[in-house]
């Protein structure tokens, strides 16, 4: 894979040198300090034993999917393959990650966990280009990550696959049972809706997709998210309207009664404090600079 030159430019000119974690936990450690900052992800718990295994780290992200993470400290360790028993797992055993969250997180965060996306990040100081190829053709909500470290105060993750999966179904309508009708999903809503609201939100997907290489798509259930490490952009689609909820402080914005609106105290499903309201395409013109803010401010 693509190899860094990393230098210092403070005095006289320095290749900093890279090295693998010395220590067999270093790393794991690191990540689970502060996996919020590097990954997006609020840590659970630390070598999580199931049935036939210890999962590495797990915790929820921001959309509320479970996330599983492996390390890879030998080059003959498969860290792929477990983590795809390991989802799998976590696929059969809702109920047991729900306690986990309950007892971490409280009752609150365990009825949000959306199930539709979990995700497998799989960390090593190198994978090969078969690695990515092999996760590529998989089809599942695989990430590999590589890392440096530059003697001892740099850390740098390179993200090699952004993995396009469709959403998993619902498994058991017995989780719904004592609710009011199931909620139709994101992409439910989206095949109901007009030609024209469709062509609306194809052309703000584009918009916000043309923005650079570094943006990720995450189709939720019941929202698409645009990412970089963390959301930057979620959106909403309905028969009269898109709306997007953006990463931006509603305090630097000029907020406009029915096309902006602060989110902070008022609940929805995407992340983010800024509403915007898309009726048209003159909606769609006024939001773009808001849009290129949350883009550079991700």
């Amino acid at each position: 894979m693509s190899e860094y030159k990393l230098f210092s430019i403070a005095g006289d000119v320095k290749e900093r040198t890279s090295s693998e974690v010395v220590l067999e936990r270093e790393l794991q450690n690191l990540i689970e300090q502060n996996m919020e900052i590097f990954f997006g992800v609020r840590f659970l718990k630390s070598e999580y034993a199931i049935t036939n295994g210890r999962m590495d780290s797990i915790g929820i992200d921001e959309n509320n999917s479970p996330v599983i993470f492996e390390y890879k400290r030998s080059q003959n360790e498969n860290v792929i393959n477990q983590g795809l028993f390991y989802l799998d797992w976590l696929l059969d055993h809702k109920a047991d990650f729900k306690l986990l969250v309950i007892e971490k997180l409280g009752m609150d965060a365990a009825e949000r966990i959306d199930w539709s996306v979990p995700c497998v990040i799989c960390i090593a100081h190198d994978f090969t280009k078969y690695d990515v190829h092999a996760v590529n053709q998989m089809q599942r909500n695989i990430k590999l990550v590589s890392y440096r470290k530059y003697d001892n105060d740099l850390i740098l993750f390179e993200h090699l696959n952004a993995p396009v999966v469709k959403p998993l179904p619902e498994a058991d309508p017995s989780e719904n049972e004592g609710r009011s009708s199931p909620q139709k999903s994101h992409l439910e809503k989206l095949a109901l809706a007009s030609k024209q609201m469709k062509d609306l939100y194809r052309s703000i997907c584009d918009y916000i997709e043309s923005l650079g290489d570094d943006i990720v798509q995450n189709q939720l259930k019941l929202y698409l998210a645009y990412k970089k490490v963390q959301n930057m952009i979620c959106i909403e689609i309905y028969s009269k309207q898109i709306i997007l909820f953006l990463k931006l402080n509603p305090e630097t914005v000029e907020l406009e009664d029915g096309f902006t609106r602060d989110m902070r105290s008022v609940g929805h499903y995407g992340t983010g404090d800024l509403q915007i309201t898309i009726k048209n395409a003159a909606d769609f013109e006024k939001a773009k600079p808001y849009i290129i803010r949350a883009y550079n401010e991700a």
